[in-house]
């Protein structure tokens, strides 16, 4: 992605270091997104189970799973081993993803409520595993301000272009003449393939700069984590960006097929479009970072993605070249949050680390994936309304002007104002370029005095 001169004490990572690391993000990612956008239809659509059912088993689901993270963040923390402190957990969680993977992706017939609600506790807890240690050893691998950029920007590369390939799987098995199951199916085995592969390149090849020193992090100091104003002001940032894209991914094939005139295979080649932009927009917004400053970049990509909701909703019924241009629009701004904010969090890490001697970065990384669950678990409740209005999502369904209206309000309106909302919080982040690289000079005294110590007393 972008190029940024790093400081002495962090050697540039190589293109090729940075997409070995980047891989696994590839099944990571392309788990994530069937999540949100295909496995609610498929349940209802195939399995035929109740709607509101399957809205609250994904929700209570996603909250529980939220428990989890801050312990295993502090056991990441904790961990010291020979092959380093996040990879053992990246190999372990990738093999309880793929099981979790197989049950959820290709259920047995005459799949059941409690069935659903086991494989989605497990692909989560698997999957809060693996990112959480994926994210958190990106902010390790560099420790200069801009090249954090370009090391999230990468990791947002390596999420766009798993996206964009498990989309296609549908639409490829459709093209076929396959069905819905069928097609969701093929991206559980994608993800299944993809998961050994990926994470085998990254643990050979990536390296894991030396931990400084133990760490003796309790769960209290998680908590005492929402103290400081910088991280409760990053953290609604995460949740209301993020929440502007979970609704979309929740409601785009409703609002495509039954808003917009669109058959299935048109609504998902409208998805692809959106995250086909994403693939522009990484190494875009890490470059406005190096212009403007993250916090500012941030700021401008929430404004830009709100005005382009707008072309969505005018986009005229029916017309779906003027639809994917809107959609492209759309998917450019979307990257940035994930690249930025990350970015911003591991800086965050370093004056946290200054304060407390210890390096917490995993336990820090948690608050994100609170904030990503949180989104998950609201945006799928904007499925509710819809239930409220009688909105019939079967194939083909006559809906009234109001349960109609009350989805392109639901796909427009809320979005907009959430991330508008976003960009003026964010932009009074504290943490510039100066101010990290005070904290970083600051650090690498205090690390040279503990390595001299630890040579002249080895006991």
């Amino acid at each position: 992605m972008t190029d940024a001169a790093p400081t002495p004490s962090t050697p540039k990572r190589s293109n090729w270091i940075l997409a070995a690391f980047a891989g696994p993000s590839l099944p990571f990612a392309a788990l994530g997104l069937p999540l949100i956008v295909h496995l609610p239809t498929f349940f209802a659509r195939s399995l035929e189970l109740p709607l509101a059912s399957i809205t609250a088993i994904f929700f209570v689901a996603r909250i529980l799973d939220i428990g989890a993270d801050p312990f295993i963040g502090m056991w990441i923390d904790k961990t010291r081993t020979r092959i380093g402190r996040f990879k053992p957990w990246i190999i372990g969680g990738g093999l309880m993803l793929m099981i979790a993977t197989w049950l959820c992706f290709m259920p047995p017939p005459g799949a059941s409520l409690p069935l659903l609600a086991v494989c989605l506790v497990g692909i989560y807890v698997a999957f809060s595993i693996v990112v959480l240690a994926q994210t958190s050893w990106a902010a390790v691998l560099s420790t200069n301000y801009n090249e954090r950029s370009r090391v999230y920007g990468w990791w947002q590369f390596g999420n766009v272009v798993g996206i964009l390939l498990v989309l296609l799987l549908p639409v490829i098995v459709a093209a076929r003449g396959g069905t819905e199951a069928q097609g969701v199916a093929a991206m559980g085995m994608f993800i299944v393939f993809l998961l050994p592969i990926t994470i085998a390149v990254a643990v050979k090849y990536v390296p894991e700069p030396r931990v400084v020193g133990e760490c003796h992090a309790t769960i209290k100091d998680y908590f005492a984590f929402f103290k400081l104003a910088s991280i409760r002001r990053l953290m609604l940032t995460d949740l209301l960006y993020g929440l502007a894209p979970g609704i979309t991914g929740a409601l785009a094939l409703f609002y495509f097929t039954s808003v917009k005139g669109m058959d299935g295979g048109q609504a998902n080649l409208l998805i692809f479009a959106y995250f086909a932009a994403g693939l522009v927009g990484s190494p875009l917004w890490s470059w406005a970072a190096l212009r403007l400053g993250k916090h500012r970049a941030l700021a401008v990509a929430g404004l830009v993605y709100a005005a382009a909701y707008v072309g969505v909703w005018a986009a005229p019924v029916g017309s779906f070249p003027i639809a994917v241009a809107s959609m492209l629009l759309v998917g450019l701004p979307f990257p940035a949050g994930q690249i930025l904010i990350r970015a911003m969090m591991a800086d965050i890490g370093d004056e946290e680390r200054l304060e407390s001697g210890e390096d917490r970065s995993a336990m820090l990384f948690a608050l994100m994936t609170l904030t990503n669950k949180l989104g998950t678990a609201l945006s799928t409740v904007v499925l509710l309304p819809l239930a409220w209005v009688g909105f019939q999502q079967a194939t083909g369904a006559t809906n009234t002007p109001m349960a109609l209206n009350t989805l392109s309000g639901l796909f427009v309106i809320l979005p907009i104002l959430m991330l508008v909302a976003s960009s003026l919080i964010i932009r009074r982040f504290p943490i510039d370029k100066a101010r990290q690289e005070e904290v970083r000079a600051a650090l690498a005294v205090r690390d040279a005095e503990m390595a001299a110590a630890a040579v002249s007393d080895p006991t």
